[in-house]
């Protein structure tokens, strides 16, 4: 309250009590402030994101005088159905200063009243009101919840098609790896049967000289001896088998009683023969001469046996 003798006499002149001057003066002044800050935001605003605001703009009005203000229509988005509406909005006017223009003088510091440390202590809002503020504050929260939501699943989204591309091309370079290895052991078969082809041709061609080789050395020894050395021994082999023939044989090989002569040595002789007969036999399937030609050398002890085919 004011000291000086000028701001106490308007103020007992004007309202005669210190009771008038709390309900005629500082509840009026306090009532149309927070009145004019009422336009600036909506009860949901003052309720929540602009509380503070309500508190500085109501304590500026007390102080200083209630603003000049001005509205306008502006299209804004509806949080809670996603459309565009038209709202009106009401806005402080502001001088060229860039200060906030004052619709009447500041009531209480015309009587030198000096207001501070202003507070609220409640904000009653109709019953209506505040259900509808619970209401819109719940469906903003499931708003929020829904938006957080959406973007979770769009994350999740993003990140199970990134794995999902992750995941394919992992196994697309496993199957390279896959592909890698047989062809690599695919290769490794075909080098492998190349190095045996070329073996076996190598092997082939060997063997073609060495039959070569051979047949051309059997065909000089023809040319030389006649296979003789194979002729002679086909005919010991012969002469084996007719040996251990008549050593086993306990038959007569001949008829015991020949007529025509040859006394005792008859049966004998017959054996003779027929054994002459089979070794003449093999010796002419042989081609095999036996015959000995006996022909003097210079050397009276040297003999050469020939033997002709």
């Amino acid at each position: 309250m004011p000291l000086d003798v000028t701001n106490l006499t308007d103020l007992h002149v004007r309202f005669g009590s210190q009771e008038a001057i709390q309900k005629q003066l500082v509840e009026t002044v306090v009532n149309k402030s927070v009145y004019m800050t009422g336009p600036l935001m909506s009860s949901r605003e003052s309720f929540a994101e602009k509380r503070n605001d309500l508190l500085r703009y109501v304590e500026d009005q007390v102080e200083s005088g209630v603003y000049q203000t001005t509205s306008e229509d502006i299209r804004v988005r509806d949080e809670l159905s996603g459309t565009d509406k038209t709202v009106k909005v009401v806005k402080i006017a502001n001088g060229t200063d860039g200060n906030p223009l004052r619709q009447e003088q500041a009531q209480l510091t015309k009587f030198g009243i000096k207001p501070f440390n202003f507070s609220i202590k409640r904000l009653p809002y109709d019953k209506e009101v505040e259900d509808q503020i619970k209401q819109q504050q719940q469906i903003t929260m499931q708003v929020q919840t829904a938006i957080a939501e959406s973007r979770q699943a769009e994350q999740r989204a993003i990140t199970v098609e990134q794995q999902g591309k992750a995941d394919a091309a992992k196994a697309k370079w496993d199957q390279e790896v896959i592909k890698a290895k047989f062809v690599t052991e695919a290769q490794q078969r075909l080098e492998v049967a190349e190095l045996d082809r070329k073996a076996a041709m190598e092997t082939k061609a060997k063997d073609i000289l060495l039959g070569e080789g051979e047949a051309r050395r059997r065909e000089l020894v023809m040319s030389a001896d006649g296979a003789l050395e194979r002729k002679l021994q086909t005919y010991l082999e012969a002469q084996k088998v007719w040996a251990d023939a008549v050593k086993d044989y306990r038959g007569n090989w001949v008829p015991g009683v020949v007529m025509g002569g040859g006394g005792q040595n008859g049966v004998a002789s017959g054996a003779q023969d027929l054994v002459n007969l089979l070794t003449a036999k093999t010796a002419r399937e042989l081609g095999l001469d036996m015959t000995i030609t006996r022909t003097a050398d210079t050397n009276p002890r040297a003999v050469t046996d020939t033997v002709d085919r």
